[in-house]
């Protein structure tokens, strides 16, 4: 079969759509014939290389793909031949103390398909009976292969740990990036008032047609001054803060007194100035989260596949063009989803 892979770490010039050896699969796992994968930041940072992060070479990235079942491994239960389904990439013991309380994502050896071992761009993959999600059959393949990762971790860190209720304000930066077009949506959903931020006036129109009330172009004005010019001086309960460091003390400085934080990743590097006057005399709560459980994967989906939730595709590109597919989300370029099909499949 053909798989992206690179074998050492750089930047897209280490990306390859070559040969590579047919995935077989163990007794819980499935053998999926990938209709269509989906990029996210995080395959642009292990494609670089991420501290303390060992992988087997060369390495297959990718942990969104969707696609259609064709063996299953003999303790497999839930699916058969033939069945369309999409990948939810977090990996869990299932024994620590956390698994067992229903907090999956938190499990003492939590980790990533296509971050910490192989992951699923490719024309076929191996993947854990577990791992895998029902697709309906109206739903197509650049939707399901979206919409796992990106809405899990919105739907995490908005309605489980932000707590979102109806009435808020929340703001959303990078909102038209792939969890920050999510997060809008789902804090509109919630009954949130939603700001949110973007580089253009193309992205931000984007981010009005996903449900936000109030937009703020980052690059023409502090969106910290905006925020509290358009909330008459008190700030917003919420802020999802998904790139780090360079937006952090803005982040801070737009809360209201007792408002939250809730990040889960930093694109602009892991090390960020919290000002810790602000977070005692404000009372402000800082909230870390990581991908989602079972269950609140079982609760966002759905609302995508019947269209509460849309996801938003910039551009589908075969596999051999990995390295422009990279290229598009390291340099910012359009709105959502960057999606790549096996080259057998792509019909241009």
């Amino acid at each position: 079969m053909h798989a992206v892979q690179f074998s050492e770490h750089g930047d897209v010039s280490v990306l390859d759509y070559d040969e590579f050896d047919d995935p077989t699969i163990g007794s819980d796992e499935v053998l999926v014939d990938v209709k269509a994968g989906a990029l996210n930041h995080l395959d642009v940072w292990t494609r670089r290389g991420l501290p303390g992060i060992d992988l087997e070479m060369p390495h297959i990235p990718g942990s969104d793909a969707a696609g259609i079942v064709n063996a299953v491994g003999e303790d497999v239960t839930r699916f058969e031949e033939g069945d369309r389904v999409a990948v939810a990439a977090g990996r869990y013991c299932g024994k620590c103390e956390f698994c067992r309380d229903g907090e999956e994502s938190m499990c003492v050896s939590y980790h990533i398909m296509g971050e910490h071992v192989r992951g699923v761009h490719a024309e076929r993959a191996a993947v854990p009976e577990e791992n895998l999600v029902p697709v309906p059959e109206d739903v197509d393949w650049h939707t399901a292969a979206s919409a796992s990762l990106v809405f899990q971790t919105a739907w995490r860190m908005l309605i489980t740990r932000a707590d979102v209720q109806p009435g808020e304000r929340v703001l959303v930066l990078g909102a038209s990036g792939g969890v920050g077009h999510a997060a809008v949506q789902i804090a509109d959903y919630a009954g949130a008032e939603v700001y949110a931020t973007a580089s253009s006036e193309e992205k931000l129109d984007h981010a009005r047609e996903c449900g936000a009330d109030h937009v703020v172009n980052y690059e023409e004005t502090s969106f910290a001054d905006e925020i509290r010019e358009l909330t008459g001086g008190r700030g917003v309960d919420v802020v999802v803060d998904h790139v780090g460091p360079a937006t952090w003390g803005d982040s801070q400085k737009s809360l209201a007194k007792g408002g939250r934080i809730v990040t889960c990743g930093a694109t602009t590097g892991p090390v960020a100035e919290t000002n810790l006057n602000r977070v005692f005399w404000n009372q402000q709560q800082i909230l870390g989260s990581t991908m989602a459980t079972p269950g609140e994967i079982d609760d966002v989906l759905p609302l995508v596949w019947d269209g509460t939730f849309e996801v938003h595709v910039r551009e589908v590109l075969p596999m051999s063009e990995i390295r422009r597919a990279h290229s598009m989300l390291e340099e910012r370029e359009g709105f959502g989803k960057v999606v790549v099909v096996p080259d057998d499949e792509y019909d241009g």
